[in-house]
């Protein structure tokens, strides 16, 4: 019969090597070997019931009862898993925390509604007081809250509660913003990284692959362990399959507002006109139907605030009311031409009417308008 035991060294010698055995590896205890030999009388296994005397063996190079090699894979596997808080638990950061669960790493949840229940069955432990949430010392508060809500609910983080290098991460469809909000309330300890998944629940609900995600590293610290820190967060949307797109956040406002913003003012707009479908829908507008749908289905707060902090957006309502009024004269002035050619034949040929100057490209000044000749100049 063989048997492990635990075995303690009273010899100096012995006391040494169990210690550089421990320092060298971790959790691997000396065992003892026992090995039963039949007595004089018994040398059969085919008398149990005979008395039988041990021999016990000690080694230190024993079989080990598990095995090492697996254990410090695992062990580098839990080094690049994070603590995540979520600060706004609504549809987003549920969303996204699901995510950061499936890939192993903790979630801790906080959020002014209630949402204890949702978070139990996600696999999240939900916080009703932020003290208690920070005294977790994540590695990562993520604000999942609304853009209008954002400088107040950092405001009322206590920070001080909070390991010193704490990563603050937002996830806000406008970048400059909380990049100023976080650059005036965070010490200088904690580290920034603004992101922003360009997806939702919806646009989202089918994976993420291919999808954009952009970031800004606004300020991180040169320790090793901060830098790999923020890798192991943006490899959670790396690994979904997203598109990395790293740029400044003024970059990000830019192409959003004429983009995002626009999106969504159109889909507000054919929401307005209440669109209905039909027996015969065309797949053009099936796809106005959709966008209706993916817009309407945010918040009115999320588009109040995408026009709001967003420097670019006023110029993309102007530009889009400058549109429409010139697509109306456009036509407008077709129908009027016709008219007149009804009314006055050929006496009004050579003639000029002004021609509508075109948009120009964002960031540029509208042409002045020009003129043109209504047929031949030869009279």
């Amino acid at each position: 019969m063989i048997s492990f035991s635990s075995v303690q060294s009273t010899s100096a010698a012995g006391a040494a090597a169990t210690a550089a055995r421990t320092a060298l590896l971790p959790n691997h205890n000396s065992h003892q070997l026992l090995f039963s030999f039949p007595s004089k009388t018994s040398h059969f296994h085919c008398y149990p019931h005979r008395r039988q005397q041990g021999l016990r063996i000690r080694a230190i190079d024993a079989a080990q009862p598990y095995d090492y090699e697996a254990y410090l894979v695992n062990r580098f596997a839990q080094s690049t898993k994070l603590k995540i808080a979520v600060i706004g638990f609504g549809n987003f950061g549920q969303f996204l925390a699901k995510a950061f669960i499936r890939q192993g790493h903790t979630v801790f949840a906080h959020s002014r509604s209630n949402y204890a229940s949702i978070a139990q069955s996600l696999g999240a432990a939900f916080f009703f007081d932020t003290h208690d949430l920070c005294e977790q010392h994540p590695d990562v508060i993520l604000l999942c809250t609304s853009i209008i809500s954002t400088e107040s609910v950092l405001r009322s983080l206590p920070i001080q509660r909070l390991k010193r290098n704490t990563l603050f991460v937002d996830v806000l469809s406008v970048k400059e913003f909380p990049k100023n909000v976080f650059l005036q309330f965070l010490p200088t300890h904690f580290d920034i990284l603004c992101t922003h998944p360009m997806f939702g629940p919806e646009s989202g609900k089918n994976g993420w692959q291919n999808l954009p995600f952009v970031f800004d590293k606004v300020r991180i610290g040169n320790e090793d362990s901060r830098l790999s820190r923020v890798e192991n967060f943006l490899d959670i949307f790396k690994k979904e399959g997203c598109r990395m797109v790293e740029m400044t956040c003024a970059e990000h406002d830019k192409y959003a507002a004429g983009s995002q913003f626009i999106t969504h003012t159109m889909g507000r707009i054919l929401e307005k006109l209440q669109l209905d479908s039909t027996p015969i829908n065309t797949k053009g507008y099936e796809t106005l139907l959709d966008l209706v749908e993916n817009t309407a289905s945010d918040s009115f707060d999320l588009y109040y605030g995408l026009f709001m902090y967003n420097k670019n957006a006023m110029e993309q309502i102007e530009r889009l009311d400058l549109a429409f009024e010139s697509l109306k004269q456009e036509l407008f002035g077709h129908l009027h031409e016709v008219l007149r050619k009804q009314l006055f034949g050929k006496s009004e040929v050579g003639m000029r009417r002004p021609v509508l100057a075109k948009l120009p490209k964002n960031g540029t000044p509208l042409l002045p308008a020009q003129s043109e000749s209504l047929g031949n100049n030869d009279n």
